[in-house]
């Protein structure tokens, strides 16, 4: 199937569209893949959106604006689509299918007696009716009602990219988003997967918060900055540690508050360091050590987090082009396979995965 992934991160920048054909379980072919960017105004709304989830947090009515917020994403994500189909020499009515990961607005994973909640935005209808092809959507909710974490979903994409690249097992994969994840393909092929704690969340909100700008670029600050180990063990204190995998977490699960009396390079250091220590503390659960990690989504661009994760956890961490992949593209990627899997009717999660019973399907297909 030619089918277009999509996805837009907690970093609310943009959508990533990329186009695979894929049966599901093997790549065919990688099409073309880009960003399109949010305008201000988009931005705005999706962010309005976040702030008001996470004051709701499941209480009561939907917040108002989560119907326009929807309005935007069904929009923003039918132009990228539209761009990433001109840049394939296609209309979107000849794709197979669309996989629309949504917004994740705000996630709770399951405690002791209640079932974990997630709320991603997107109207998977009314993307398909705005282009003229079906849209597989909504791939956490059935992992949810079973009792899993709804999350990490690309793992399975994950092996499909290291088989196709001929990758070592065992072989680490490691998305820095907003939150960080970590995905082991064991020496037998077998996926454990887990959200390892914050990735470039907490350092984003520090910086723009004393400078404005969306990120420390390059790691630039917290190469200049000192650690402040008092603050770095308060962070590193949070429950989420003592927990073996499968776990999720929210993009908000973790605070700056413990950087508040810093300089802005020292918090910077901290927030990173932690995000470092985390992974580490994470590859130390797992019984198979990875010879390195594969290092995907914007963090992967942050040379000085990165080289605090290779010192921390003790194995190379590289950038995902290094071994030829495109490392802005492969959570949309992941989508697409995801997309194509619920269509085939197979498992997108799994108990080492998600934390799920047994191997569950998920998604649901909408349009023409």
């Amino acid at each position: 199937m030619i089918i277009a992934g999509l996805m837009s991160g907690t970093s609310l920048d943009g959508v990533d569209a990329a186009i695979l054909e894929t049966d599901g379980k093997t790549i065919t072919r990688f099409g073309p893949g880009l960003e399109t960017p949010f305008t201000p105004d988009e931005r705005a709304v999706l962010k309005a959106a976040v702030e008001a989830a996470l004051a709701w947090r499941f209480e009561g009515p939907e917040p108002e604006i989560f119907t326009q917020a929807e309005a935007v994403l069904t929009t923003s994500h039918a132009r990228a689509v539209e761009a990433v189909c001109a840049a394939a020499g296609l209309t979107p009515d000849q794709l197979d299918l669309i996989g629309f990961h949504g917004q994740t607005v705000v996630h709770e994973p399951p405690l002791k007696g209640r079932k974990g909640r997630t709320r991603q935005l997107g109207d998977g209808a009314a993307l398909a009716a705005a282009l003229g092809a079906p849209v597989a959507y909504d791939f956490r909710t059935a992992d949810m009602e079973a009792g899993g974490q709804g999350a990490p979903l690309a793992p399975i994409y994950h092996r499909l990219l290291a088989d196709w690249s001929g990758l070592e097992r065992p072989i680490g994969v490691l998305n820095i988003g907003g939150v960080a994840n970590i995905t082991l393909i064991g020496a037998d092929g077998t996926l454990s997967a887990f959200d390892t704690g914050p990735g470039n969340g907490l350092i984003d909100a520090w910086v723009e918060e004393r400078t404005g700008a969306p990120m420390d670029a390059g790691g630039a600050l917290a190469a200049k900055g000192r650690v402040l180990e008092a603050g770095l063990a308060e962070l590193l204190a949070h429950p989420h540690f003592a927990l073996d995998g499968p776990k999720s977490l929210d993009r908000w699960d973790f605070s700056i508050d413990a950087a508040r009396n810093l300089s802005t390079e020292d918090g910077a250091a901290t927030l990173a360091q932690f995000t470092a220590e985390a992974v580490a503390l994470g590859l130390a659960r797992l019984t198979d050590k990875p010879g390195r990690l594969i290092v995907c989504g914007g963090g992967r661009k942050n040379a000085d987090l990165i080289a605090r994760i290779s010192a921390a956890c003790g194995v190379p961490a590289v950038p995902a082009e290094a071994v030829g992949w495109r490392g802005d593209l492969i959570e949309a990627e992941a989508f697409a396979v995801l997309a194509a899997r619920t269509a085939r009717g197979l498992p997108i999660s799994w108990p080492a995965t998600t934390g799920v019973d047994v191997a569950m399907r998920g998604g649901r297909v909408v349009g023409v």
